[in-house]
């Protein structure tokens, strides 16, 4: 694949959530992994990149944890207000971004603050299958064990056919413009935004699915954290 091929793009990390499954005395994204913290590692996928055009991350106005991180004073981290929910923070950050240029027909990726561990070659497949796609679309990965349906009391009502069930991670890609309309107009709405493709879903849109990896994990609970920190010693 030709660097040179694969479009420019602006990043958001909306990054002022609390974490509260993780049990922890810090926000999961400031925990250590690998002697880093989460938050770095996952800069790090993006700063790295030389079809860059700028990142702004999400983060909570009485942050303590940030102004520690070298990266804090990264002259191409811009930092946008978190907001109450990721679609606050996610367009917060896209509003600060188009003042920093971002055009309507640009594309701007939103990945997770506790997804470190993106392998760069989905970042670039992201790239390339997209880049002339007229909606955009995110990572996912297809369903690979049996998916029950279940009522109040916990007990199964179906089978769900999993063949058409995909997790979706991130990034998410789409055109700047479509995307911060699509989330202002559902905010205003107070519709319940997920993530960026259910706010271009609500728009009308139909984004596209990009098979990645599976090991792109989410850091939800301190299970996770412990997996990939035994994969980090182990490579």
């Amino acid at each position: 694949m030709n660097i040179s091929d694969l479009p420019f793009f602006w990043a958001v990390i909306p990054a002022a959530g609390i974490g509260s499954r993780m049990h922890a005395d810090r926000p999961k994204q400031y925990l250590p992994l690998g002697g880093r913290t989460i938050l770095e590692h996952t800069l790090d996928c993006f700063l790295g990149h030389p079809r860059l055009k700028g990142l702004a991350v999400s983060l909570a106005a009485d942050d303590p944890y940030w102004p520690q991180l070298s990266c804090a004073t990264d002259g191409r981290i811009l930092r946008a207000a978190g907001g109450r929910e990721r679609a606050d923070s996610v367009f917060n950050a896209l509003q600060l971004l188009a003042g920093q240029g971002a055009d309507a027909t640009d594309w701007v990726l939103v990945h997770d603050a506790a997804r470190p561990n993106l392998a760069r070659s989905d970042l670039d497949r992201l790239l390339a299958e997209l880049a002339d796609d007229p909606v955009g679309g995110l990572l996912a990965v297809p369903a690979r064990d049996t998916l029950k349906r279940v009522d109040a009391d916990g007990r199964v009502r179906e089978t769900v056919e999993r063949s058409v069930i995909w997790q979706a991670y991130t990034p998410q890609m789409f055109r700047f413009g479509a995307l911060r309309q699509a989330l202002g107009d559902a905010l205003r709405a107070g519709v319940a935004i997920t993530d960026e493709s259910s706010a271009m879903e609500w728009a009308g849109h139909a984004p596209r699915l990009i098979e990645g990896r599976a090991d792109n994990l989410k850091i939800t609970r301190p299970e996770d954290l412990e997996w990939l920190a035994r994969r980090w010693v182990d490579t």
